[in-house]
């Protein structure tokens, strides 16, 4: 099975670049990232068993796309985390609160996270598209919430 990218671009765009973005922090490589995924499924000669194989796939091509700008040189000198949120609009303090939270995780967390919350993926799949052991991802999973919950937890106290 191979879908044009015409088709990909409009059902996966938005999720690639969230999960581009949650990795290396930066839209402007996010969106180049995107971008050259579609350009390496639309090069590669594969076939893929199904549409959710191809999103799989698609998902594990940005992951790694991501990881590897994180190594650049020029990955040093671009925008904070900092100077991006102040550029982003929250419907509430508390969804802004939450998503500067989920970004200050060690990736490792944050990856599995956003897999699972925003992509809605099982921990079979996130395993799948990882390339680690469900009982890993698992491992993740609570790690990274425990932390969240660690975090939010100080700062609610502290406001009360």
């Amino acid at each position: 099975m191979k879908q044009t990218v015409q088709e990909l671009v409009a059902l996966y765009q938005n999720n690639l670049f969230a999960v581009a973005f949650n990795v290396c922090k930066n839209a402007q490589d996010a969106e180049d990232i995107v971008q050259d995924t579609f350009i390496q499924y639309y090069t590669m000669k594969k076939e893929f068993e199904n549409e959710q194989h191809i999103r799989a796939w698609l998902l594990r091509v940005a992951i790694n796309k991501a990881k590897n700008a994180n190594h650049t040189f020029w990955r040093r000198n671009k925008l904070s985390l900092d100077d991006y949120m102040e550029t982003l609009t929250f419907e509430t303090p508390q969804s802004e609160n939450l998503f500067e939270t989920v970004m200050r995780l060690p990736e490792k967390y944050r990856i599995v996270i956003h897999l699972y919350y925003y992509e809605d993926y099982s921990v079979r799949e996130i395993a799948n598209i990882l390339r680690l052991s469900e009982s890993n991802i698992k491992v993740r999973l609570s790690r990274g919430r425990s932390l969240l919950k660690e975090v939010l937890k100080e700062e609610w106290d502290d406001e009360q």
